[in-house]
């Protein structure tokens, strides 16, 4: 459902996109990110079992698309029915599958793969028909890697790097940098990744399956089967990115590694088609944004433009005024300033005003 409010000049000068449909409605299914999105750190993110609760129940598909590697879908499964949000291994999309896929297309059936990650790595490529090993003496077909947890013995990176080194073909299901858990952001797999190209010398560079790269998004349109999705996260680089690259609608909520900060500077392709504070925003529409003469955006009570290299933010009436719509007349002039580059205007007053 891109819309005139949504998209301009390909890309070059995008405003937030307006629904007058609830977007749960609009869309036959929500492709959900986990991590920052449904949960994290292992708990469920306020008001996310409720608003998936009630898009569920009013015939929205939900399927759950994750770059972390670590689990199997069942046991994604099974976490999230025990949050309060019923789900069957069908319902999980993991970069783990993405990549045993894509790495099953290039190598024998039956081929060893050295493996430096956890479990849902190793089911996702056994059922590919490929065989997990843990040392570069099995001379394995290929090297992949995925998030392993905390836990991931040192010596794996070790093997990995002497495959690497040996001219093995490389893999990685994901390069996200960082992954929120209760306690903060911690290093996700592309931390892990660069351990091994660091100690490998520099000299290969792995596939990556994962989001925003395309074997990742034809992973979820093959399991899915979604004819007017919306994909929904809380990162640019890998949610919203990749919802670009496949040519489909998103919806970043601001539960997980993304602030308005970075939204505001976000290049064309990290731009969402609509933004809101978390899941609830699935159960209502979007407002519309528009910009007048002068480069004013406006969204519900709010006004905002570029001025003297500053974002300017006022409140066309005290009461009622809503901060994402703030929020969204922000990403308006700030977007439509930077046309298809990066907005350097100060938002500091701005941001204040809306109390961030």
């Amino acid at each position: 459902m891109r819309n005139g409010q949504g998209q301009h000049d390909g890309g070059a000068r995008r405003l937030p996109g307006s629904s007058a449909v609830v977007l749960s409605a609009a869309y036959d299914t929500a492709l959900l990110d986990l991590d920052g999105v449904v949960y994290a750190g292992g708990e469920a993110i306020p008001y996310a079992v409720e608003a998936l609760g009630t898009a569920r129940g009013g015939g929205m598909h939900l399927a759950y698309v994750t770059n972390n590697a670590l689990r199997t879908p069942e046991e994604v499964a099974t976490h999230l029915t025990e949050l309060g949000v019923p789900a069957v291994a069908g319902d999980v999309v993991t970069s783990a599958q993405a990549v045993a896929r894509l790495i099953a297309e290039e190598v024998p059936p039956g081929s060893r793969v050295l493996v430096v990650g956890g479990e849902g790595l190793r089911v996702a490529l056994r059922e590919r028909g490929l065989v997990p090993v843990e040392s570069a003496d099995f001379e394995p077909a290929a090297v992949v890697q995925g998030y392993g947890g905390p836990d991931l013995p040192w010596g794996r990176f070790a093997e990995a790097a002497y495959a690497v080194q040996r001219g093995v073909p490389w893999y990685a299901s994901n390069t996200d940098l960082t992954i929120p858990g209760a306690r903060g952001i911690g290093p996700g797999n592309g931390a892990a990744v660069e351990v091994v190209r660091i100690a490998s010398g520099g000299r290969a560079e792995p596939k990556v399956a994962g989001k925003p790269l395309p074997p990742m998004h034809r992973e979820t349109v093959l399991r899915t089967g979604a004819a007017r999705p919306l994909v929904v996260g809380d990162r640019l680089d890998t949610d919203i990115e990749g919802a670009f690259n496949g040519g489909v609608d998103s919806l970043l909520v601001l539960t997980g590694v993304t602030d308005v900060t970075q939204l505001l500077t976000a290049v064309p392709e990290h731009r969402p088609t609509y933004v809101a504070a978390d899941l609830r925003g699935l159960l209502v529409g979007q407002p519309e944004v528009v910009e007048g003469a002068g480069g004013v955006v406006t969204c519900g009570a709010w006004r905002a433009s570029v001025s003297a290299g500053e974002l300017v933010l006022e409140a066309q009436s005290g009461a009622g005024a809503d901060v994402m719509d703030g929020v969204r007349a922000l990403c308006g002039a700030a977007w439509s300033a930077a046309g298809d580059g990066v907005c350097g205007a100060d938002a500091g007053k701005a941001l204040a005003l809306l109390g961030w």
